[in-house]
């Protein structure tokens, strides 16, 4: 059997598998059962210190199916907010969590607006629960922008630097920042995050998107009322634009983890995750389609991808295929010194063809 155990940033996970902060992670109890399946860890969804404003709508979901039957789905949009649940209930549910599950991985997301008391104040109250690590959402790809949070505050390094920061200041736990791919170079605010001391970086949050029109009225999707607002978009349609930011951001902070998310929904899925630089894989609207109980195929999928490979464990995958991303010049520049050796090659074979001929006339003629 393959051991898909790892530690990382002295983290240690049962498997690389976690929930990523969501609707799958919105209360203790769904949370303890995501334990018992067998997932290596939980990011529970993103909580801040007052939930009085955050509002949600109904409804807040949009498909993008992959075909007419519209019975498969390649995109998920949603424009939901971050946890209404008041901040006293989830410091109760996340202790609860480790409580009964003290060998599970429980990291906690947490939200503010650009004021330092407050990010100080919800890192306290929240590590005093006994979570085991923080991610900072910084990605968030709607809503409360003028509160400047999520990809609002995101796409802004010095913002993200001075939140780090302050979050580094005030826990020893390690601290991941989750960022937005909705900016032109995600590897800046990733260098800002790491530079002020974030021991890890997680990408990508969702894409921000419409995911469609309803051609018989007209309305953008979902529909509130007749109106709606561009959402986040996700799912597998959305995995090679996450992996090129993964590849990124591992190149580009090689000092800090990755934990890398969009789109996955297999075994193999993850394993390209891993390849590109991601220490642990996240995954959550694959989860959402298919029930929490996806755990074991994940878990079955990776281990024959290892076996297959000869992996002895998780962390030899790890970036082992980032040494194969270049540039477009040196693509030339290799296929252009391959097709050379090629041609040199046929040439010494056709000398040698012809000496050995030459020689077999000499024998048969003597």
């Amino acid at each position: 059997m393959t051991d898909l155990s790892t530690t990382v940033n002295g983290i240690k996970f049962k498997n690389p598998f976690l929930l990523a902060s969501g609707p799958p992670g919105t209360n203790a109890k769904v949370i303890q059962r995501t334990f018992d399946l067998g997932w290596g860890g939980m990011v529970c969804k993103t909580i801040s210190l007052d939930n009085s404003k955050v509002i949600n709508t109904i409804p807040r979901y949009g498909k993008l199916p992959a075909d007419e039957g519209g019975k498969r789905f390649i995109g998920f949009q949603n424009i939901e907010l971050i946890s209404d649940r008041p901040f006293d209930v989830w410091l109760d549910d996340l202790a609860a969590c480790k409580a009964s599950h003290p060998d599970h991985v429980l990291i906690a997301s947490i939200m503010e607006e650009y004021n330092k008391d407050a990010w100080v104040e919800i890192t306290e109250r929240v590590a005093a629960t006994g979570v085991d690590g923080f991610e900072l959402n910084l990605s968030c790809p709607h809503g409360m922008p003028e509160r400047t949070m999520g990809a609002a505050m995101g796409q802004n390094p010095e913002m993200v630097r001075d939140v780090v920061g302050w979050v580094r200041g005030a826990t020893s736990l390690p601290v991941w920042a989750k960022m937005t791919p909705n900016i032109t170079d995600i590897r800046v605010p990733s260098r800002a995050a790491v530079d002020a001391g974030a021991h890890g970086v997680s990408a990508i949050n969702t894409i921000l998107g419409v995911v469609g029109i309803n051609l018989d009225t007209l309305r953008p999707m979902p529909t509130v009322e007749g109106y709606s607002e561009p959402g986040g978009y996700s799912g597998r349609a959305v995995r090679p634009i996450a992996l090129r930011q993964v590849m990124e951001v591992a190149r580009a902070c090689p000092e800090a983890t990755v934990s890398g998310m969009g789109g996955v929904e297999t075994g193999d899925d993850a394993a390209m995750f891993l390849l590109v630089g991601a220490s642990t894989v996240q995954v959550c609207t694959a989860a959402m389609l298919q029930g929490y109980e996806m755990i074991d195929d994940l878990l079955s999928g990776l281990s024959k991808f290892m076996e297959k490979h000869d992996f002895k464990s998780v962390s030899e995958i790890v970036g082992k295929s980032l040494p194969f991303f270049t540039t477009h010049a040196d693509l030339v520049d290799r296929q252009r010194k391959a097709r050379r050796e090629h041609a040199e090659q046929s040439s010494r074979d056709e000398n040698w063809k012809g000496d050995i001929a030459g020689e077999t006339d000499a024998l048969v003629t003597d």
